[in-house]
């Protein structure tokens, strides 16, 4: 016995309007193809499930007994299926991002709001993470994205480049390096610089010492977040040096930032994702809208 959907949906049918008129027509059938539905099904089955007469319809034992369990399965599929077509168009979903410290109280608050607005039935749940905790997040499900810095390639995750920037260096109003028409990297060395610990301060002293082996560049202090960088530069214990996404930021503490030359050193940033596993309709948009919201605020940056 394999009785089909659209067999038991005509049965179900004529069972609540125990009218085979009326439940032709919230079928949008005629009324000969819910009869024939009705035949088939009652030929599956070998058994009645309806009795008809001039006057009325009226269930069998059987079709008694099938009724509630029809109409459930039913019920439950279209559930089922309405919940997927709410998720595929966009009225429900989550979205899970982990991002470091620095991002989270920048570029992606005004990026996830400026999502919302358009589908503010998506919920977003953003996980400010420690740079190094961001790829360990997605590959261990915690993150549906991860949006960090450059990392080394693995098979495990998918990889799409989101920007490139320059590193800025940042010091407070006042400051002697206030006048100077430029900064170099030579210029840093001038001031007490204050660096990130881990990777960051890592790669950009190789990076440094790569192009120019007689800098002699040396932080001062080494602080966890770029919060207490800027707080410290604010406070005019010295300078520092991140990525222009942090520009609100630094406006906030009331700090000058500016483009650092002589070498140009940029950093690359990507949005990470599992490999081989497919994301969520809302994971999908939210990745979609968020490649061109960047490069629009980069236009708008680079245009100012």
């Amino acid at each position: 016995m394999n009785p089909t959907l659209r067999q038991m949906r005509a049965f179900v049918a004529v069972a609540k309007t125990g009218n085979f008129t009326l439940a032709a027509q919230s079928l949008h059938v005629t009324q000969s193809a819910l009869s024939g539905l009705i035949k088939e099904l009652e030929q599956t089955l070998g058994a009645r499930v309806v009795d008809r007469s001039t006057r009325k319809i009226t269930l069998t034992d059987i079709g008694r007994e099938l009724y509630p369990l029809f109409s459930q399965m039913i019920d439950d599929l279209d559930g089922a299926l309405a919940n997927v077509a709410d998720h595929t168009q966009l009225r429900k979903g989550i979205v899970r991002i982990a991002a470091p410290q620095l991002m989270c109280c920048t570029l992606l608050p005004e990026a996830i709001a400026a999502y919302r607005a358009g589908l503010p039935d998506i919920e977003v749940r953003l996980a400010d993470s420690e740079v190094d905790s961001v790829i360990a997040r997605v590959l261990s499900g915690e993150s549906d994205i991860g949006i960090g810095p450059e990392r080394e390639p693995t098979p495990l995750l998918e990889a799409r480049q989101l920007f490139e920037m320059p590193f800025a260096l940042v010091f407070p109003p006042g400051h002697p390096l206030e006048a100077a028409e430029r900064v170099t990297w030579q210029d840093v060395t001038r001031f007490p610089f204050i660096a990130l610990q881990g990777q960051f301060t890592e790669r950009l002293l190789a990076d440094m010492h790569a192009l120019l082996r007689e800098l002699p560049l040396k932080p001062a202090n080494e602080v966890n977040f770029m919060t207490t960088a800027l707080a410290m530069v604010s406070a005019g214990l010295g300078v520092t040096v991140c990525l222009p996404y942090a520009e609100p930021l630094a406006r906030l503490y009331r700090l000058h930032m500016r483009p650092l030359e002589e070498p140009m050193l940029t950093r690359r940033f990507f949005v990470y994702t599992r490999a081989g596993r497919s994301l969520s309709p809302a994971a999908e948009s939210f990745i979609d809208f968020l490649f061109p919201y960047v490069a629009s605020k980069r236009r708008r940056v680079d245009g100012a």
